[in-house]
């Protein structure tokens, strides 16, 4: 089989994780309904190394653990380290969606505040929203137990297009009246 190393290619980078020696051999033989001996399978891995260490590639092949993976060179890792951390900034979950909201409409707001509005704990989104730095420590509250008060920060205004908190569509503005149940004059 002239082509192995272009499926080998395929199979390793599709791969989430590195893919064991025996998993290639097994897709191969699936396939191609004949066998494929690990020395056959270890020869193109080598010339697919090899391949990828010309430093025409961003990427090598690399053996991590029991199994290969396709990952950048370490000469692009400070590059690839700012792509992730722009991404992190701008994915936000559900529950943090919804948790920003409530702090950007209540602020200042304690996360006690926070969890009875949304009836859930919710630790791990503030936890989240302050490492994004989408919201700040605002003081703490002179309520007992002195908990801390949260607001929305700065980066919030840069990330939604807002000046100021005022900008933030009014909750009438979001309500649409066809979706109303019953009078609405309770």
């Amino acid at each position: 089989m002239e082509n192995i190393d272009q499926y080998l290619e395929a199979l390793i980078f599709a791969s989430e994780q590195s893919i064991r020696l025996e998993e290639l051999q097994y897709c191969l033989q699936s396939v191609f309904n004949e066998d494929f001996s690990t020395d056959i399978i270890n020869k193109s891995i080598n010339s697919i190394q090899a391949k990828y260490a010309d430093e025409r590639f961003a990427i090598e092949l690399v053996k991590i653990g029991n199994g290969y993976q396709f990952l950048t060179k370490k000469a692009y890792h400070l590059a690839i380290n700012q792509l992730q951390l722009q991404r992190s900034k701008k994915k936000l979950s559900q529950a943090a969606i919804e948790t920003l909201a409530i702090i950007a409409y209540r602020q200042p707001i304690t996360k006690v505040e926070i969890e009875q509005i949304r009836g859930v704990n919710c630790d791990y989104t503030v936890q989240k929203l302050l490492e994004k730095e989408l919201i700040s420590i605002a003081g703490k509250s002179d309520t007992v137990g002195k908990p801390i008060l949260y607001a929305t920060s700065p980066l919030f205004m840069d990330y939604f297009g807002i000046n100021n908190i005022n900008e933030l569509p009014q909750i009438k503005e979001l309500v649409n009246e066809s979706d109303a149940i019953g009078d609405q004059t309770e």
